[in-house]
């Protein structure tokens, strides 16, 4: 995979403090999968699996506009084959990781998982 993880990560932070959907979702595929228990809670009818870009776009914007004080601190990103992986903080403090599965040069996969064990 050729993508600068670290510059990635860097640039998904800020569209995502800005609340720039629109700007968040450039990286993504037209026909990316993204699954999430928060879209399970904001929208239940997708039971927590997002399909699309339309879709995943109505999600984050539900999200950002019911949790106006959203905020992520990159704490950590890993690097795989064809895979990136983003430690953050929420603005809750929450320690969450995004798994980001990339298919030329696009997001076309994603999960959002949340830590239950641990710190």
């Amino acid at each position: 995979m050729d993508l600068d993880a670290v510059a990635f990560s860097q640039r998904w932070c800020e569209n995502w403090n800005a609340h720039d959907v629109d700007a968040v979702l450039r990286d993504f595929h037209d026909e990316v999968v993204f699954t999430s228990p928060v879209a399970a809670k904001l929208l239940p009818e997708t039971r927590g699996v997002v399909r699309g870009k339309p879709a995943l776009r109505r999600y984050w914007t539900t999200a950002v506009h019911r949790i106006p004080e959203l905020r992520f601190v990159v704490e950590g990103v890993y690097q795989g084959i064809d895979t990136v992986v983003i430690t953050y903080r929420n603005h809750n403090g929450q320690l969450v990781n995004e798994v980001l599965r990339f298919h030329d040069g696009a997001v076309i996969e994603g999960h959002g998982t949340y830590l239950v064990a641990g710190r």
